[in-house]
């Protein structure tokens, strides 16, 4: 499932997500599931036809991204894989930031951080003019909209009906490296 929150310059993307690394880092073996949520720029495209043809939408580079993931095997609500990435290096994260409030209370995190537009573009090394000259205010307008939504997916995860191993990717049933989701 994916959601998309478009503003003039930048959007938000919220999605579920499966995830298995074939490489973790210390204390994150297994599967992990949950929402992922990421700040990204959009782009509008030339129309491809008349002026009633369907607008082109590029969903580009990530800004910033926030996972709230847990452990497959673990408690469900522990939130115990839960973290952000404040910075991409083109597509790739920075490393998996963890902090106390976040996995205490991801949602209303996400929230906060949703309200400060300018702060996340500053601190991912973006200028203050990727954003359009209205989307700090529209982004915190729709902030709760969006939490709704990472919300509904959390609980659709937890019962089993998004944010699950694909059948087809499991040879043997022994998952190599596995990433189901849009983002």
């Amino acid at each position: 499932m994916l959601y998309v929150f478009g503003f003039e310059r930048v959007g938000v993307l919220v999605g579920d997500l499966y995830f298995v690394d074939p490489r973790p880092a210390k204390g994150q073996d297994g599967a992990e599931h949950g929402v992922r949520v990421e700040l990204r720029v959009l782009e509008r495209g030339a129309l491809k036809g008349s002026i009633y043809s369907a607008q082109p939408i590029v969903v580009g580079r990530p800004i910033w991204r926030a996972d709230l993931l847990e452990s497959v095997a673990g408690r469900p609500g522990s939130f115990d894989r839960t973290h952000y990435h404040p910075v991409f290096r083109d597509w790739d994260p920075s490393s998996r930031v963890f902090v106390r409030e976040l996995s205490a209370d991801p949602l209303d995190w996400l929230d906060e951080q949703l309200a400060d537009l300018d702060g996340l573009l500053a601190t991912a090394g973006f200028p203050a003019d990727a954003a359009g000259r209205d989307d700090a205010d529209r982004l915190r307008g729709v902030a709760p909209e969006i939490v709704a939504a990472a919300r509904r997916l959390l609980d659709q995860v937890r019962a089993g009906e998004l944010g699950a191993a694909p059948r087809d990717q499991t040879p043997g049933g022994q998952p190599v490296s596995i990433r189901a989701g849009w983002l």
